[in-house]
């Protein structure tokens, strides 16, 4: 099967209205984003990591499983 030739139509415009307000959702998600609290698991994480490096520059393995 072939597609139709689609040579002469326009792609969709959204009303710029339209485009404002999923802008203003966007931006408020966002925002909700980078201002929420990082989770207590997720900085636990991050401070084995920090500690593995640590230890693998005072002369330990880079390897080194927690």
């Amino acid at each position: 099967m072939t597609e139709p030739d689609r040579g002469d139509e326009q792609e969709p415009v959204l009303d710029p209205k339209v485009q404002e307000s999923i802008g203003r959702s966007l931006k408020a998600h966002y925002d909700d984003l980078v201002s929420a609290p990082i989770p207590d698991k997720f900085l636990v994480l991050l401070a084995q990591l920090e500690a593995q490096e640590q230890r693998a520059s005072a002369g330990g393995t880079s390897d080194e499983r927690l």
